[in-house]
């Protein structure tokens, strides 16, 4: 039965306007039926066929919840698209967007402006070593792409390596560089991208039987990769440092420091992809700082300031920016940088400061969330593997545990990926949002994400894993 909540003051619920006084100000319909029929009318969405899509109206959020027009509230384990690393509405965040924009809305890159030098300085301090100069973007994709072209005008070099496991964006380049099946049908194989397998010990492309072995013969693939393609011809090695929407995959010890080695060893850029693990979600404030990798470009967005204003970026290390000192770099955005979304990100990196968000979500993740997913796994045969950090997690489901075959094929659509829709209808039905992607059950919740919170979706992903039970032989 869905989790109904029907009083406003509930906590995880904002006091809502009458309807009346929402249909005079032409905000929010008062039933889900109305916000589906208003989004239908003129909405074109992203990744789907747009006469089946039906999307969730939402009302309103706080903290960890979410809540539709009539009153039913989910716990939101996907932090949206694993972007609200602080919550919904956190109030030091909203009160920082308004205060900026009674000050200045707007204004041009060009621009010396207090607001973006101090988000700069502040991503700054937080970014490995000697990535101290930052190129704003309003998003994830963006980023990969100026990285890219950073890493390109620098070596004078124009082919990218880049994981099959992977994903980095919509945008042409981004998408040509992302290694999952999303790329397909915008792949034209000619953008001066290979890609190459990185390392996934559960389902070994190297025949591996350990870790050790798994860390060895990835960085061997990947060096006969680079070999066989040329050095010469290769600008930059683009990896995930944990792989996000392809997989949460941690790579093993050693793996990171290998590839940084290679780079050097060739004259390549290395360029960390960390839009999705970046500040805070891997109990780290980048998720290089668990190996103590340091790369050439970083890519950030996402948790920078929680998705509340679109905002993305290159940290810079010294020897790219050296480049560009007296040689102009060739490119820009009408919005990098924009104020509104700068004092977001000011705001919600003091406010994760303050409140120890980094080190919360590496003890919920150690103490919570990683020992009651592996507690699930013993319950529960549909469950291969549980793997993760800090405030980012993945079970991965399967229809035989012995040999490992995915609970749905790889890439499945329509019927054959019917059972993991099936678990995720379970879970919304108990009042949980969860991530599904393929064969796999994303555990990605905001970073203060509270121990009880934890606790209450563990609980509704027990019960909803049942179905996924009931499909495994």
């Amino acid at each position: 039965m869905t989790r109904t909540n029907t009083d406003a003051g509930t906590a995880g619920r904002a006091p809502r306007r009458s309807d009346a006084d929402a249909r005079a100000a032409g905000r929010a319909p008062r039933t889900n039926a109305d916000a589906r029929a208003a989004d239908h009318a003129h909405v074109f969405h992203s990744w789907s066929a747009q006469a089946q899509t039906e999307p969730m109206p939402v009302a309103g959020a706080s903290g960890a919840y979410f809540w539709d027009h009539e009153g039913n509230r989910y716990l939101d384990f996907s932090s949206q698209l694993v972007y609200t690393n602080i919550g919904h509405q956190h109030p030091r965040v909203v009160a920082a967007i308004q205060e900026q924009a009674g000050q200045l809305c707007t204004v041009a890159p060009s621009f010396a402006v207090d607001i973006r030098s101090e988000a700069a300085r502040l991503i700054a301090e937080h970014t490995p070593g000697d990535l101290d100069r930052i190129f704003f973007t309003t998003g994830g994709a963006e980023a990969v792409e100026h990285a890219v072209r950073m890493a390109r005008l620098h070596t004078g070099r124009h082919k990218v390596l880049s994981a099959y496991r992977s994903y980095h964006g919509a945008t042409s380049t981004a998408i040509h560089l992302t290694g999952d099946p999303r790329r397909w049908p915008s792949d034209t194989g000619a953008a001066g991208v290979v890609h190459f397998w990185g390392p996934y010990a559960y389902r070994s492309s190297f025949h591996a039987t350990d870790e050790r072995q798994e860390c060895e013969r990835a960085l061997r693939h990947l060096e006969e990769t680079i070999v066989g393609e040329g050095p010469g011809t290769i600008a930059a090695v683009l990896l995930e440092p944990v792989v996000g929407t392809a997989g949460v995959l941690v790579p093993p010890d050693g793996y990171l420091a290998g590839v940084r080695a290679l780079c050097d060893r060739y004259g390549i850029v290395f360029v960390l992809d960390e839009v999705m693990v970046g500040f805070g979600r891997t109990g780290r404030w980048f998720a290089a700082d668990h190996w103590g990798v340091v790369p050439d470009l970083l890519t950030f967005a996402k948790g920078v300031n929680s998705g509340y204003v679109p905002l993305g970026g290159v940290a810079i290390g010294e020897r790219i920016a050296a480049t560009f000192a007296d040689r102009p770099y060739p490119g820009g955005l009408t919005y990098s940088g924009h104020p509104l979304a700068c004092a977001a990100a000011v705001a919600t990196i003091e406010t994760m400061r303050a409140e120890r968000v980094v080190e919360h979500a590496a003890d919920l993740g150690a103490r919570v969330l990683g020992p009651g997913l592996r507690e699930l796994a013993n319950r529960h045969p549909s469950i291969g593997e549980v793997r993760g950090l800090g405030a980012f997690w993945a079970l991965e489901l399967v229809a035989d545990r012995t040999t490992r075959e995915p609970l749905v094929p790889y890439a499945a659509t329509g019927e054959a990926a019917a059972p993991m829709g099936r678990v995720a209808g379970a879970c919304k039905e108990r009042g949980l949002w969860p991530f599904i992607h393929m064969n796999r059950i994303h555990v990605a919740p905001p970073c203060n994400l509270t121990e009880s919170e934890a606790k209450e979706g563990l609980a509704i992903l027990d019960e909803a894993l049942e179905v996924a039970d009931a499909e495994a032989r």
